[in-house]
């Protein structure tokens, strides 16, 4: 309702998801509600409901990235990266999974002072993420790294 609210203002509409719902993203697309879509993607397959806290979740996570490959809405995809989360190979899975996406971005984490549990493991090195870039490069060309 929020989202029709403000398309009816005449606003555009981003949605940033972390993808657990993707028939609510079907439908919206479907109404033509959204005009740019971020959607998390968390690790690699293998390891996402590690990283995601959540067993349940990669089968939707995988139609909402489905939906987004067939291009009814701008969209881009984005991993933060951890030291302690992600590897070379985890990246290798990404890009085969998003192969051919529009956007890919990496974004190292951040500590914003409000993490639980925080770890300085998570930290990621300016040359892990120049490897890992040029790995996802393979797959989607734009990709880049953003908030660094």
């Amino acid at each position: 309702a929020l989202i029709s609210a403000i398309k009816d203002l005449g606003y555009k509409v981003k949605l940033d998801t972390n993808g657990a719902f993707p028939e609510v993203l079907a439908e919206l697309l479907e109404e033509k509600k959204l005009d740019y879509v971020a959607m998390d993607i968390k690790n690699s397959p293998e390891k996402y409901a590690l990283t995601s806290g959540n067993e349940k979740c990669l089968p939707l996570v995988e139609k909402s990235v489905e939906i987004l490959l067939k291009g009814k809405v701008a969209y881009e995809f984005r991993t933060t990266v951890t030291g302690s989360l992600h590897c070379r190979e985890d990246f290798f899975a990404i890009g085969e999974w998003i192969r051919g996406a529009e956007k890919y971005f990496l974004q190292p984490f951040a500590d914003s002072g409000d993490v639980l549990f925080n770890d300085p493991a998570y930290a990621v090195s300016n040359g892990q993420m120049a490897e890992y870039l040029a790995i996802m490069k393979e797959f989607i060309p734009s990709s880049a790294i953003r908030g660094r």
